[in-house]
């Protein structure tokens, strides 16, 4: 049962599973780890932490090639053996997230290195609703 629909962007390089690859990779994942619970909209995250930064276009202006990870993370791990869990394909490794972006971002259109943006407010919405373990899967 559909209970939400968001708009989001992937990998500009496509999918694929291979580590290294910088693409989305497909399949069965679960959300393995829900961070930054209480931060406030726009918060930056570098390693999944906090930075102590809030993005603003000026910001963003500061820093034309940064990838930003914002608002929220939710990190995924592959429930699919020799697919896209362990090895050179394991998403979670792979550092693959569903995390924020500017609101400047195109959504629709492939842009990330791998991961799934989703506007801020959405990431929140989704974040609030689902607990870690829930099940997520990527097909394109």
């Amino acid at each position: 049962m559909l209970l939400h629909c968001f708009p989001v962007s992937t990998a500009t390089n496509g999918v694929g599973e291979k580590s290294g690859s910088y693409c989305t990779p497909r399949g069965k994942h679960s959300i393995r780890a829900k961070i930054g619970a209480s931060q406030p909209l726009n918060t930056v995250f570098v390693r999944r932490r906090p930075t102590g930064e809030i993005y603003t276009p000026e910001l963003g202006g500061q820093y034309p090639g940064r990838d930003w990870i914002l608002t929220r993370i939710l990190w995924l791990s592959g429930n699919e053996v020799g697919f896209n869990r362990l090895g050179a394909c394991d998403t979670m490794r792979r550092y693959i997230y569903i995390h924020g972006t500017p609101d400047s971002t195109k959504l629709g259109h492939p842009g990330s290195k791998g991961c799934v943006r989703m506007r801020n407010a959405d990431l929140v919405e989704l974040f609030d609703l689902v607990p870690v373990y829930t099940e997520v899967c990527i097909v394109m």
